[in-house]
């Protein structure tokens, strides 16, 4: 990506009429722990007026958690300061303190209605707070699009969020961050902040490039921006500092001008990185089991790879490189750009046609990440969950055998150490780790020849965590496939005979043997992700 020439922010110290300027933010010795594990530990920096502050870190790192204790929604341990423009702030945060101080949040879901208008939307927390009898619709339709114009936006404020662009919902979002911290600004006569946490993965270069000029705007109009992100590329070219977080603590800070790849890289995974190495393949003993060609999807690539019989297969990149797409075109449930599928010994089909029935009655099953969304049902029961595929076969005779149903799922919920162990409860009742528990013993159950997993133990505990890799190994060791794609290289390093990395859409490495580590799946990773001039991903056969 090319340096926009306006991007040049002046330092606030040599700005006309002003002196030794305050910081807008200051966090200082800022730690948090769960337990006896710290999640951050001692964090400190300062983000100036009219500053773009990149903050990156690998998962795990301590960026959720920082974000979580500047929105108020973690109070953070003793010892921590945080302070705005110059104010102490009492930590933990009270409801309704960061929009009165002048900080917004714009967090990767955005956070709009769908269902509303961009009028409502953009207006919706203004309205909410005046506590007036009648709304007065023409006079906000008059300050939405002033809004909007001022910042180039031609979007039509009676048109519902559901039916603009991925993009269009991102400036959308940021402008609606931005109106709030000015109202603040109206109030207090101090710059206001923008927190952007990973706004861009979805979006095209040409998204990007407009998101990124609305961010100039911001901070032209002398607020700052922090913007969290895992493509260095991005942060390079939109921030004027960076702070680095690894392992909970701060590793390190740059300025843009003393900032290259390489020393971005080395400071999130903490060893020093060396470029054009290129692919090494390691031998793989598994019989292939199924071919995926010329996969494509939204942000996946034509990509070709394939899945050994007994095989744990990672899919691994950074966030939007295409890798989650995999599982989901391998099921059916969704119907890609492109792609043909061969299973052993069978036929060769297109991904198109396949559902998500025919590809359970060809021996596939899906683990979606979206564990209440997409996977469980929270409102039935465990029972209910762990049947929900193949329920057909306790009908004999006309008749529903529950008993036996019970039965069965208390046997896997003892199998898999679901905690508590009543199949009557609901399944909303447990813990995200004795959930995921469930939905892994409903396909476990039914020994699936391809299982799909995606994210499979997010949000869950490391005791739970064991459970599932002893699972999953136990199930390859008697000759299930099992793709994984996660975000998690632990994980991955963990269980997995093979990983594949993607970035841009397309598979760019293929970790083997003594590089399947921990440290060698975050250095590729991001190694891949570096500028496309030096890593120059192209499709192939993995």
């Amino acid at each position: 990506m090319v340096l926009s020439p306006d991007h040049t922010v002046p330092d606030p110290a040599t700005r006309p009429g002003a002196r030794n300027p305050l910081p807008v933010l200051s966090v200082a010795n800022l730690s948090k722990s769960f337990g006896g594990a710290k999640a951050l530990h001692n964090v400190s920096f300062d983000v100036m007026p009219g500053e773009v502050h990149g903050l990156l870190g690998k998962n795990g790192s301590g960026k959720s958690t920082l974000v979580k204790i500047l929105a108020g929604f973690h109070a953070p341990d003793d010892g921590g300061t945080l302070t705005f423009n110059g104010e102490r702030v009492s930590l933990p945060l009270k409801a309704g303190e960061g929009r009165r101080l002048g900080m917004a949040f714009v967090h990767q879901n955005l956070g709009l209605v769908p269902s509303l208008t961009v009028l409502e939307n953009l207006r919706l927390v203004e309205l909410t707070r005046n506590g007036k009898a009648f709304i007065n619709w023409r006079a906000e339709t008059a300050a939405a699009q002033q809004a909007l114009k001022r910042f180039g936006l031609n979007i039509d404020p009676e048109e519902r969020v559901d039916r603009l662009t991925p993009v269009q919902r991102a400036l959308l979002a940021i402008v609606r961050a931005f109106e709030e911290i000015e109202a603040a600004r109206a109030i207090t006569g101090r710059p206001g902040l923008v927190l952007l946490d990973e706004p861009t993965p979805f979006l095209p270069a040409s998204g990007v490039a407009q998101l990124f000029e609305l961010v100039r705007s911001i901070t032209r109009l002398g607020s700052s921006v922090i913007f969290i992100s895992h493509d260095i590329d991005e942060v390079m070219e939109i921030t004027d500092r960076i702070t680095v977080l690894r392992d909970g603590e701060q590793s390190g800070e740059l300025a843009r001008a003393d900032a290259t790849h390489e020393k971005i890289v080395e400071m999130i995974v903490g060893q020093s990185i060396s470029r054009g190495q290129g692919r090494k393949s390691g031998t793989n003993s598994f019989p292939v089991y199924a071919r995926f060609e010329g996969l494509s999807d939204k942000m996946l690539q034509p990509s070709d790879l394939h899945v050994g019989k007994g095989e744990i297969l990672g899919l691994t990149g950074l966030i939007g490189s295409g890798y989650e797409e995999v599982p989901y075109l391998a099921f059916g449930a969704r119907s890609g750009a492109s792609g043909r599928i061969t299973i052993e010994d069978g036929p060769t089909f297109d991904q198109s046609t396949l559902t998500p029935a025919a590809a359970i009655e060809r021996g596939f099953a899906l683990l979606p990440g979206d564990r209440h969304g997409e996977s469980g049902v929270d409102s039935l029961s465990i029972v209910d969950n762990m049947f929900l595929p193949d329920i057909g076969r306790f009908f004999r005779g006309g008749l529903m055998r529950n008993g036996a149903m019970v039965r069965e799922a208390r046997e896997l919920g003892k199998a898999y150490e679901v905690r508590p162990n009543d199949p009557a409860l609901k399944l909303s009742a447990l813990s995200g780790g004795n959930a995921q528990k469930v939905l892994i013993a409903r396909w476990m159950n039914r020994s699936p020849l391809l299982l799909l997993l995606d994210e499979p133990t997010q949000g869950v505990d490391v005791g739970t965590r064991q459970q599932i890799f002893a699972a999953l190994r136990k199930a390859a060791t008697e000759g299930m496939s099992i793709i994984c794609a996660s975000s998690e290289a632990e994980q991955l390093a963990e269980i997995c005979d093979r990983v594949l990395v993607f970035a841009r859409g397309r598979i760019c490495d293929e970790i083997t043997g003594e590089r399947l580590t921990k440290e060698g799946i975050s250095e590729a990773c991001y190694v891949s992700a570096g500028p496309a001039s030096q890593s120059n991903p192209t499709p192939r056969v993995a």
